[in-house]
């Protein structure tokens, strides 16, 4: 009997599917066990995973683990996934980690997902009382929750980080790089607990995300092209901010930025984009659009600043070298905390351009909100906040 061409095609695809299963590796293969330190035990079954010529499953179930740094190091043969039920726990002791400044780093890896029910413990409570960053410009750095590193098309799905020691993640390098359905919880006094860092990345995207923090929910650092941000719920924290930028020299311009469907809620600022004053870099921000933002109880709810400069550890005399352009802000509505519902403070060496402002309708006190302008000259659509020189 001869066999068809679609049939024979189906028996070879099935074929192959059968060689390429994926390897799956429970943690439990090499000891780790609920209740135990999993530090090597992850080491182990990562570097079996990473070597599989096939698809990989690392598994860690339900339960408690403790956990000291890990560093889960590419390239690796084929994708890779890493799949957590379990809670996660790190040191409490700042320096339980050694010298490493990110718990669990993940480097040079393409095709990576982070995906379960699973939560990452930093246990920040006795760094965030040590934390004297505020006055000490050489304080001790501690360490963050998450570093993703140099890594492509890589994806961490319904994961929560909780309480991290400082940024709860730092995403650098990396291409294609999706968070969905990503928490994070810290409670707002807690300093540095920025949720998202990202730099130097391209393609970043970030979903269904819900952020609480003590400081940004996300702040964009230098390099970041092609962001994109929808349905993410920010609060407490300090809003969502491009930068703060200009500090350095080598910084890498800011390019394209597309935010959507946003709640931000009892946050310190809402949507801010920050420069130095009296600092030497000039790599350009430009093409961001913020659209569908709901602020519920928000201070300073939309902020241009080129002239941060936090605790006073800067001067003002020189403006900010860094030209913002072509920033659009489109039905941006809920409550102020602040009578300046919109404040942009521009650079008088180079002011901003092609900035919009569309359907804002913000509330201070039951009445609206107005928007204070220097060195910039809004483009006004639909509703509209009344317009006030700024000092």
């Amino acid at each position: 009997m001869e066999l068809s061409t679609t049939t024979l095609v189906l028996f070879i695809l099935l074929a192959a599917c059968g060689i390429a299963q994926s390897l799956v590796v429970p943690i439990s293969k090499y000891g780790g066990v609920p209740n135990s330190d999993i530090t090597q035990a992850l080491t182990n079954a990562w570097r079996e995973a990473c070597a599989s010529p096939t698809a990989s499953k690392i598994v860690i179930p339900r339960g408690n683990f403790r956990m000291r740094a890990v560093d889960l190091k590419g390239p690796c043969k084929a994708p890779i996934e890493l799949y957590v039920d379990g809670t996660i726990i790190a040191p409490m002791n700042p320096r339980g980690v050694g010298d490493e400044w990110q718990w669990v780093k993940v480097q040079y890896v393409d095709y990576f997902t982070l995906s379960g029910n699973g939560v990452f413990d930093g246990q920040g409570g006795i760094a965030w009382q040590q934390n004297d960053c505020g006055t000490n410009l050489n304080c001790a750095r501690t360490p963050m929750n998450f570093g993703f590193n140099f890594m492509k098309h890589a994806v961490v799905r319904t994961i929560t980080s909780k309480d991290s020691k400082n940024f709860n993640v730092n995403v650098l390098g990396c291409q294609n790089f999706t968070f969905d359905g990503f928490k994070v919880i810290a409670p707002g006094n807690s300093l540095n607990t920025d949720g998202i860092h990202l730099g130097r990345s391209n393609g970043v995207r970030i979903l269904n995300t819900d952020i609480k923090a003590g400081d940004d929910c996300i702040s964009i650092g230098d390099g970041s092209v092609n962001t994109y941000i929808y349905n993410v719920k920010c609060g407490p924290g300090h809003g969502i901010s491009v930068g703060s930028l200009g500090k350095y020299t080598t910084e890498a311009p800011v390019d394209g930025l597309i935010l959507k469907k946003v709640t931000l809620t009892n946050t310190d600022n809402g949507l801010r984009i920050k420069t130095w004053p009296s600092a030497p870099g000039t790599s350009p921000i430009s093409n961001l659009f913020y659209e569908d933002v709901t602020m519920i109880n928000v201070r300073n709810p939309i902020i241009i600043d080129q002239e941060y400069c936090p605790w006073n550890q800067c001067n003002k005399r020189n403006p900010s070298k860094i030209r913002i352009r072509n920033v659009s802000f489109k039905n941006i509505r809920g409550t102020s905390l602040t009578r300046e519902g919109v404040n942009l403070i521009c650079s008088s060496a180079l002011p901003c351009q092609q900035v919009s402002l569309r359907d804002i309708d913000l509330k201070f006190n039951g009445a609206p909100a107005v928007a204070v302008c220097r060195n910039v000259r809004p483009t006004v659509a639909g509703r509209a906040l009344p317009l006030v020189a700024a000092n």
